[in-house]
C-alpha cells in the first residue's frame, strides 16, 4: 500500500511539474509547421512562434528552451523521430516525452532532432545524421539557441529562396559552426538543416544555403 501511494505521489508531482503542452494540439501544431517551412523556404528571414504556450507560470521547459525551439520539437517529434539534448534538461526530456511520445537518445548521430541550448557547445557537425545519396531525408534537424538573431558578425546567404542576396548577423554563433557547415555542402543532397532559435524567433538555414563571412 505504502509502494502504492508514493507511485500516485510520484506520479502527480511528474505532471504538476510538467510543461504544458498545446493548447490546441491539431491546430497549434500545424501553425508551428507552417512557420518552419516558411522559415526554411526563406533562409535568414526571422519567423516568429506565435501558438500560444502557457508558460507564463510554467516551471519548465519552454523556458529552458526557449518558446521556439520548445514549440518546434512538440510539433515535429513523435515516437519514430529520436531527439537528442545537447545539455542534460530533465524538465525538457520529460515534456517530450509526454506530449510528444518522442525517445531521448544519447548520441547525435542516433537522432531526427537535435537541441543545442548552448550553441559553443555544439559538437562537430559530422556527428549527427546527414542521410545518404539514396535516402538524403534521412538525416538530423537541428535547433541551436543562440544569443541574438541580429547584432553578430555580419554573414551574406546565397541559394534557393533568396532572390540575389541576404544579410544576416545573429550572435552567439562560433565560427567553426559556419566552416563545418560549409564543409558539408559537397555532400548535397546529403546535408543538416538547422534552425538557429532566440525565445520564440528562429532563423531557418537549409542544407542548400551558402553562408559567406566576412
Amino acid at each position: 500500500m505504502n509502494d502504492e501511494r508514493s507511485a500516485k505521489a510520484a506520479t502527480q508531482e511528474l505532471l504538476a511539474s510538467l510543461a504544458p503542452g498545446f493548447g490546441d494540439p491539431v491546430h497549434d501544431t500545424q501553425a508551428v509547421f507552417r512557420t518552419l517551412l516558411d522559415a526554411l523556404a526563406r533562409p535568414g528571414t526571422i519567423g516568429v512562434i506565435e501558438t500560444p504556450l502557457p508558460c507564463a507560470d510554467a516551471p519548465a521547459a519552454e523556458k529552458r528552451a526557449g518558446l521556439a525551439a520548445f514549440a518546434a520539437l512538440l510539433a515535429l517529434a513523435d515516437y519514430a523521430t529520436p531527439v537528442w539534448l545537447a545539455q542534460p534538461d530533465a524538465a525538457l526530456a520529460a515534456a517530450l516525452r509526454f506530449h510528444a511520445d518522442a525517445p531521448l537518445v544519447a548520441e547525435p548521430h542516433a537522432a531526427a532532432f537535435g537541441y543545442v541550448h548552448d550553441a559553443h557547445a555544439l559538437p562537430a557537425l559530422d556527428a549527427f545524421m546527414s542521410g545518404t545519396p539514396e535516402s538524403p531525408e534521412h538525416s538530423a534537424t537541428v535547433f541551436v539557441r543562440v544569443e541574438s538573431l541580429t547584432g553578430g558578425a555580419p554573414l551574406t546567404l546565397r541559394g534557393p529562396g533568396i532572390e540575389t542576396t541576404r544579410s544576416v548577423a545573429p550572435a552567439g554563433v562560433p565560427e567553426r559552426f559556419w566552416r563545418e557547415r560549409a564543409a558539408l555542402a559537397p555532400l548535397f543532397p546529403c546535408g543538416i538543416d538547422f534552425y538557429l532559435v532566440c525565445g520564440e524567433r528562429l532563423m531557418g538555414l537549409p542544407r542548400t544555403t551558402f553562408v559567406e563571412m566576412h
